[in-house]
């Protein structure tokens, strides 16, 4: 009958349920409309109805978070502080948190309700009046909340430690001069045994006090075991503080191994000659702090967590203060990631480009994972595209020619964006790999033909850098640009030829193209563009110099005893040119076009100087990576994907992680060897709070002798099995255990010899014991003499009470 009634009450319970959140769907539908009325809200807030007060209460929230005014229903709200009901207890504290500031002096009211709710017997109820507590902003009670953070950081439950814990900040945010006693709490909670408290307790750590790194000297071995069970927050928490710890307590060394095989000399037999090897020969390596590779191995684990936060946090922390060989682990769970959300692969791929940008190599057998998909949005193939560029130089023939035939098919789309990215992919693959050069140069000058002028432009603008990394191998290349002219019609495209033209007018003397090609471009000089229109007059410019120059060094030599002709009597062909470009620009619209016509007659005037000027040699332009900028920002910062932090973006904030602590200068490595004992009050101070769990433990260790905290012997320290009790080993265990199954065997053997003699027995015993007796009340003085043995035997009745529970459990 019992279990029949208890179903129905699941089932009434349930009932309300439905009825409840039916209930919400029609008010929410109907408030969509119009606003409920207020007085009907009121009235339902002082009901006696838990029932009402509930539905009430969701609708002053309902249109709290519609920005509809609340603040008048503020003392009916408020009332119902004290309410059994946990539910209505969530939502009056919801609404008092956010309208308190607006309100304090009513706010105040319900301190001592909310303080109250602190000793309740529910620890959800604790947890939660100590965050609400926190939470209403006024600058007066926080010498109550600072009471309350103590009373909750050595509660029994975690769930209210914890709350505690993430109270601190607040707090201190309220009133700062509370950060002695708030600090005193903080290295309480750290040293807390729950690794759900004490990812909270190091969260608060971050926010109220990060550059107090002293305090978790003494926590810092507790904090990496408990790190692989946090919650992900708290992991993300704990390996940012931890990367800034390294940082500062552990110094960069590095030692000498000698890379050359050693070979056995057999005339060297004292080892005269190998001491004289130059140390130079060998390669440094770095070696690592044993507390930094124990941080390094615990949160390896972490590689394969869910969330690609922590995955981007522990990458974050090998390549800050771990070794290559680390990175070189994280690569893989970092190349993972690729196959989440697109938001997720942006965030992803840029630090694997920051990564990639110091270990290329290896991210070369990932290669396919970076082939541009139809589905992929611009910010992803552009990125993937230059992950492309960067391991280039590094792959095998085989994935090379892969790379290569993927720029080309995307040099060739639609899209004006993907083909500039793909041309400009290929430019980069040719600077950084000159034995795939010449490919790259065949598949640009394909392009220029194209009737897509964005790509004709682009690839002429790479094809110009290639040129001038190597101008002498290239002179048949720029004659066949210049026979191009007439097909290209984008004026980029056209500009670009004509300032390559004009850079090789100095070749092979009178010979050179240039002065004809500039002869053509003359005749249809108006119908040009105004980009054409500067190279044309540049270009002519520099070859009326090479002429001028020719005709010098003809005089210096003898050959011609005739001086320099000025240019209006010079009848040669370049030099009725220049003038005829003169005059075509001297009636042109453009006044920047008009202005360098003049620039450049008054610079001619005197050739030294304009040789100095337009001849001078031009540096070959490289093309880097456009993740460059980003070179140097943390791995998982918003600067890293914003690309400059507050320089460019406006952003602020962004704080790099620490130089590295110089050796000598480094934390006392015996601050991390502290082991504190159970129950002890230590360490920080005398007003150190001793967790619940901690006093319980110590209670039970002093009043029963043989108990220990589980995995702990008999001096406090764990055995690594966490069974030893009574400082009692494995082998002990199951020697007894083997004792007592000997015992039982031989029981069941003299069973029927047993309860033939059990008469004599008893009348024997009775004996015994009178005779004891008489010998006891004879025999004072050896009582001081069986004190020790008397401890003998308390130490072998406990073995037998634990025997004999064993036998009842067997």
């Amino acid at each position: 009958m019992e279990s029949i009634s208890r179903i129905s009450s699941l089932l009434e319970s349930a009932r309300e349920l439905t009825l409840d959140a039916a209930a919400a769907a029609r008010s929410s539908r109907g408030s969509s409309s119009k606003p409920p009325d207020r007085n009907q809200v009121k009235k339902l807030l002082d009901s006696r109805n838990d029932r009402e007060v509930l539905d009430g209460l969701r609708r002053v929230i309902s249109m709290m978070y519609r920005s509809q005014k609340t603040l008048p229903l503020f003392s009916s709200v408020v009332k119902n502080v004290a309410s059994p009901n946990i539910e209505i207890k969530k939502l009056v504290y919801i609404y008092l948190i956010h309208h308190a500031e607006l309100d304090p002096d009513l706010a105040l009211l319900s301190i001592n309700t909310i303080q109250k709710a602190l000793s309740d017997q529910n620890p959800q109820v604790r947890a939660l009046a100590l965050r609400t507590m926190s939470g209403i902003r006024v600058p007066v009670i926080s010498q109550i909340v600072s009471l309350a953070i103590k009373k909750g950081a050595g509660d029994m439950s975690a769930y209210v430690r914890r709350a505690a814990a993430l109270a601190i900040p607040k707090c201190y945010r309220l009133d700062p001069s509370q950060l002695p006693q708030l600090l005193d709490y903080l290295s309480t909670l750290l040293g807390d045994k729950q690794y759900y408290v004490t990812g909270a307790a190091v969260t608060a750590f971050l926010e109220v006090c990060p550059e107090r790194i002293d305090l978790i000297h003494k926590h810092y071995r507790s904090l990496i075991k408990m790190i692989v069970d946090m919650d992900e927050w708290s992991q993300l928490a704990t390996l940012r503080l931890m990367a800034v710890y390294g940082r500062k307590c552990f110094p960069r060394r590095t030692k000498t191994i000698k890379t050359k095989e050693k070979t056995v000399d057999l005339n060297d037999f004292y080892g005269e000659k190998s001491e004289n090897l130059d140390d130079s020969e060998g390669e440094k390596v770095l070696v690592l702090d044993p507390d930094l590779e124990l941080l390094l191995n615990s949160i390896k684990p972490l590689l394969q967590s869910r969330n690609s936060g922590v995955v981007v946090a522990v990458v974050r922390c090998y390549s800050a203060i771990g070794t290559p060989e680390y990175v070189k682990l994280a690569i893989g769970p970092l190349i993972a990631l690729l196959r989440g959300p697109q938001d997720i692969q942006q965030i992803a791929l840029f630090n694997i480009v920051s990564i990639c940008l110091n270990h290329p190599a290896e991210f070369v057998k990932y290669a396919t994972h970076f082939l541009v998909r139809a589905t992929d949005a611009q910010p992803v193939w552009e990125l993937k595209l230059e992950l492309l560029t960067l391991i280039f130089p590094y792959a095998p023939t085989h994935v090379k020619s892969l790379i290569l035939n993927e720029l080309e098919h995307f040099s060739r789309g639609s899209d004006k964006a993907l083909v500039r990215e793909a041309v400009r992919a290929i430019g980069r693959c040719a600077q950084t790999d000159a034995a795939t050069a010449p490919r790259c140069l065949r598949l640009l000058l394909g392009q220029i033909t194209s009737l897509d002028g964005t790509l004709a432009a682009e690839s002429l603008t790479v094809i110009r850098h290639l040129i001038q990394q190597n101008p002498s191998e290239h002179v048949a290349t720029v004659v066949r640009l210049a026979k191009n002219l007439d097909s290209a019609t984008d004026p980029q495209a056209r500009a670009t030829i004509i300032w390559l033209v004009g850079e090789f007018s100095g070749l092979n003397g009178e010979d050179n193209i240039a002065a004809d090609v500039l002869r053509i471009l003359l005749k249809d000089f108006a119908a040009e563009s105004e980009l054409a229109k500067r190279q044309i007059l540049l270009m002519g410019a520099k070859v009326y110099l090479h002429y001028l120059n020719r005709q010098t060094e003809e005089e210096a030599s003898g050959e011609q005893a005739a001086p320099v002709k000025l240019l209006e009597d010079d009848g040669h062909p370049v030099a009725k040119l220049w003038r005829y470009v003169l005059l075509l620009v001297r009636y042109d619209v453009s006044y920047d076009l008009r202005d360098r016509a003049r620039l450049y007659k008054a610079l001619l005037g005197v050739p030294q100087l304009a040789t100095l000027m337009l001849l001078a040699p031009k540096p070959a332009p490289q093309a880097p990576s456009p993740s460059e900028t980003r070179r140097g920002y943390t791995l998982g910062s918003s600067a890293l994907v914003l690309a400059g932090g507050g320089g460019v973006h406006g952003l602020r904030g962004y704080e790099d992680l620490p130089d590295w602590v110089q050796e000598g200068r480094e934390p006392d490595p015996k601050l991390r060897q502290v082991d504190m004992p159970t129950g002890a009050a230590g360490g920080y101070g005398e007003k150190r709070v001793v967790p619940a769990a901690e006093s319980l433990d110590a209670a039970a260790a002093r009043n029963s002798g043989g108990f220990r905290p589980r995995g702990q012997n008999a001096g406090g320290a764990s055995n690594g099995l966490g069974e030893a009790v009574g400082g009692k080993t494995l082998d002990d265990w199951l020697a007894e255990d083997e004792a007592i199954e000997a015992a039982k065997s031989a029981q069941a053997v003299d069973v029927e010899e047993s309860s033939e003699e059990d008469d004599d027995d008893d009348e024997e015993e009775d004996e015994g014991n009178s005779g004891e007796e008489e010998s006891e009340e004879g025999e004072s003085g050896e009582e001081e003499s069986g004190e020790e043995g008397e401890e003998e035997d308390d130490s072998d009745d406990a073995v037998g009470v634990e025997s004999a529970r064993l036998m009842q459990q067997s």
